[in-house]
């Protein structure tokens, strides 16, 4: 297959859906060749908020060092080759090509088939084993139990702050969510864990006893470094970073630390671009937790700016506690559909605004008109989904878009 026929037939099998559990990804794993070299070590890493940048963190930490780095994230903002690279470069589109083309050979007479998201890891983990990397850092997909990483073996997990997301696969409360997620933590490794709600504590002290995982809390950020990535949040995600490739066994100087974490980059979180006199931010805050992150992140780098706010999300979140976090120090507020299935109509988007601010509302039919409507702002903030500020940076820079719902 060519690149092109590649992804089309990747994208198909989103038709499966999401299936949770470990005996199909363990099989493709196996039968494609694609479990770590001997001696390759692996950081797992689940949570609610700050998955992405904490990998990025570690990946760019590991680098600092010399060491030769596989990092698989998810999901894509723009292009499907992000989720995959090796000391910081994409996978080529030739490698993607070769691989799904084996891949489909392989599970042509599987009963049950395998997801785009158990192909994609599969796909990874073999360009990671070929391209000899020493380090492998997994950004767990949903929850952790019986995500398609858990079936990687680790040699240290790392925990990020938990909270609501995903209730209908991982549970109602908290407390059955952090159970969720720390169940990646394996056998007798260490296990990193963020500052957490209070009600997640028991269920991931208890988890990490039945374990026998070593059990290290990070909840203090880490200070005095200048960070790649923006916002006081971040300084937590560099602490608990810094103690997982620690963990594994990396040994670093002060100028690799500072190296490391000043030229961590991780695309969509508080990500700026200028052009033709525009400020314009994107960030994937969908949920309270990433949107007060955000909020205080603006604040902190443009606090006597009000920006336009470009906003869409999907049906399932909390989008009325977000947009009540927004609504009384932005600007203009411009509603938008996503790229999804799932994606809240506008007018919805809308009833959940509160009262005071609906005169400032705008309703577009896509992200492109509401882009168009913004030309003349100063400062532009785009979030609310992964979704739409893939599709909106897709646009801006004259590239193809194909979104994903894994």
């Amino acid at each position: 297959m060519t690149y092109s026929e590649a992804l089309d037939w990747l994208y198909a099998t989103q038709n499966f859906g999401i299936k949770l559990g470990l005996e199909n990804p363990t099989r493709l794993l196996r039968e494609y060749l694609a479990f770590p070299r001997h001696g390759t070590r692996v950081i797992q890493v689940a949570g609610t908020n700050g998955k992405g940048s904490t990998c990025a963190f570690i990946d760019s930490l590991a680098r600092a060092t010399g060491a030769r780095t596989g990092l698989f994230t998810s999901p894509h903002l723009v292009s499907y080759r992000e989720r995959i690279q090796v000391s910081g470069q994409q996978i080529p589109e030739e490698d993607v090509a070769r691989g799904l083309t084996r891949l489909r050979e392989i599970v042509a007479d599987w009963e049950n088939h395998p997801t785009f998201f158990e192909l994609t890891l599969a796909l990874a983990m073999r360009h990671f084993y070929e391209r000899d990397c020493e380090l492998i850092i997994l950004e767990v997909g949903m929850g952790g139990r019986y995500d398609a990483t858990t079936a990687v073996p680790a040699d240290a997990t790392v925990l990020t702050p938990v909270d609501l997301d995903h209730q209908q696969w991982l549970g109602e409360t908290l407390a059955e969510i952090a159970g969720e997620k720390a169940a990646i933590f394996r056998e007798g490794k260490p296990a990193l864990v963020a500052k957490q709600e209070a009600e997640a504590i028991p269920v991931i002290e208890q988890t990490a006893n039945q374990t026998r995982s070593p059990l290290t809390w990070v909840p203090e950020p880490l200070l005095g470094y200048p960070l790649g990535l923006a916002g006081p949040h971040q300084s937590h995600n560099a602490a608990l970073a810094l103690e997982a490739i620690h963990s594994v066994g990396f040994r670093l100087s002060y100028d690799t630390v500072l190296e490391g974490l000043q030229k961590a980059r991780h695309p969509g979180r508080f990500e700026i671009t200028e052009k033709d006199h525009q400020v314009t931010v994107f960030d994937i805050a969908h949920n309270p937790h990433a949107t007060k992150s955000l909020v205080a992140t603006w604040q902190e780098r443009f606090p006597a700016i009000r920006p336009a706010l470009i906003f869409g999300a999907a049906g399932s979140k909390d989008i009325a506690t977000m947009l009540a976090l927004y609504a009384d120090w932005v600007d203009q507020i411009h509603f938008t559909p996503i790229n999804s299935p799932r994606s809240t109509p506008v007018a919805d988007l809308q009833a959940a605004l509160p009262g005071e601010a609906a005169s400032r509302v705008h309703l577009h039919q896509n992200v492109a008109d509401a882009l168009k409507a913004c030309a003349e702002k100063s400062h532009v903030l785009l979030t609310g989904s992964a979704f739409l500020v893939g599709e909106a940076k897709a646009l801006l820079s004259a590239q193809p878009h194909q979104s994903t719902s894994q």
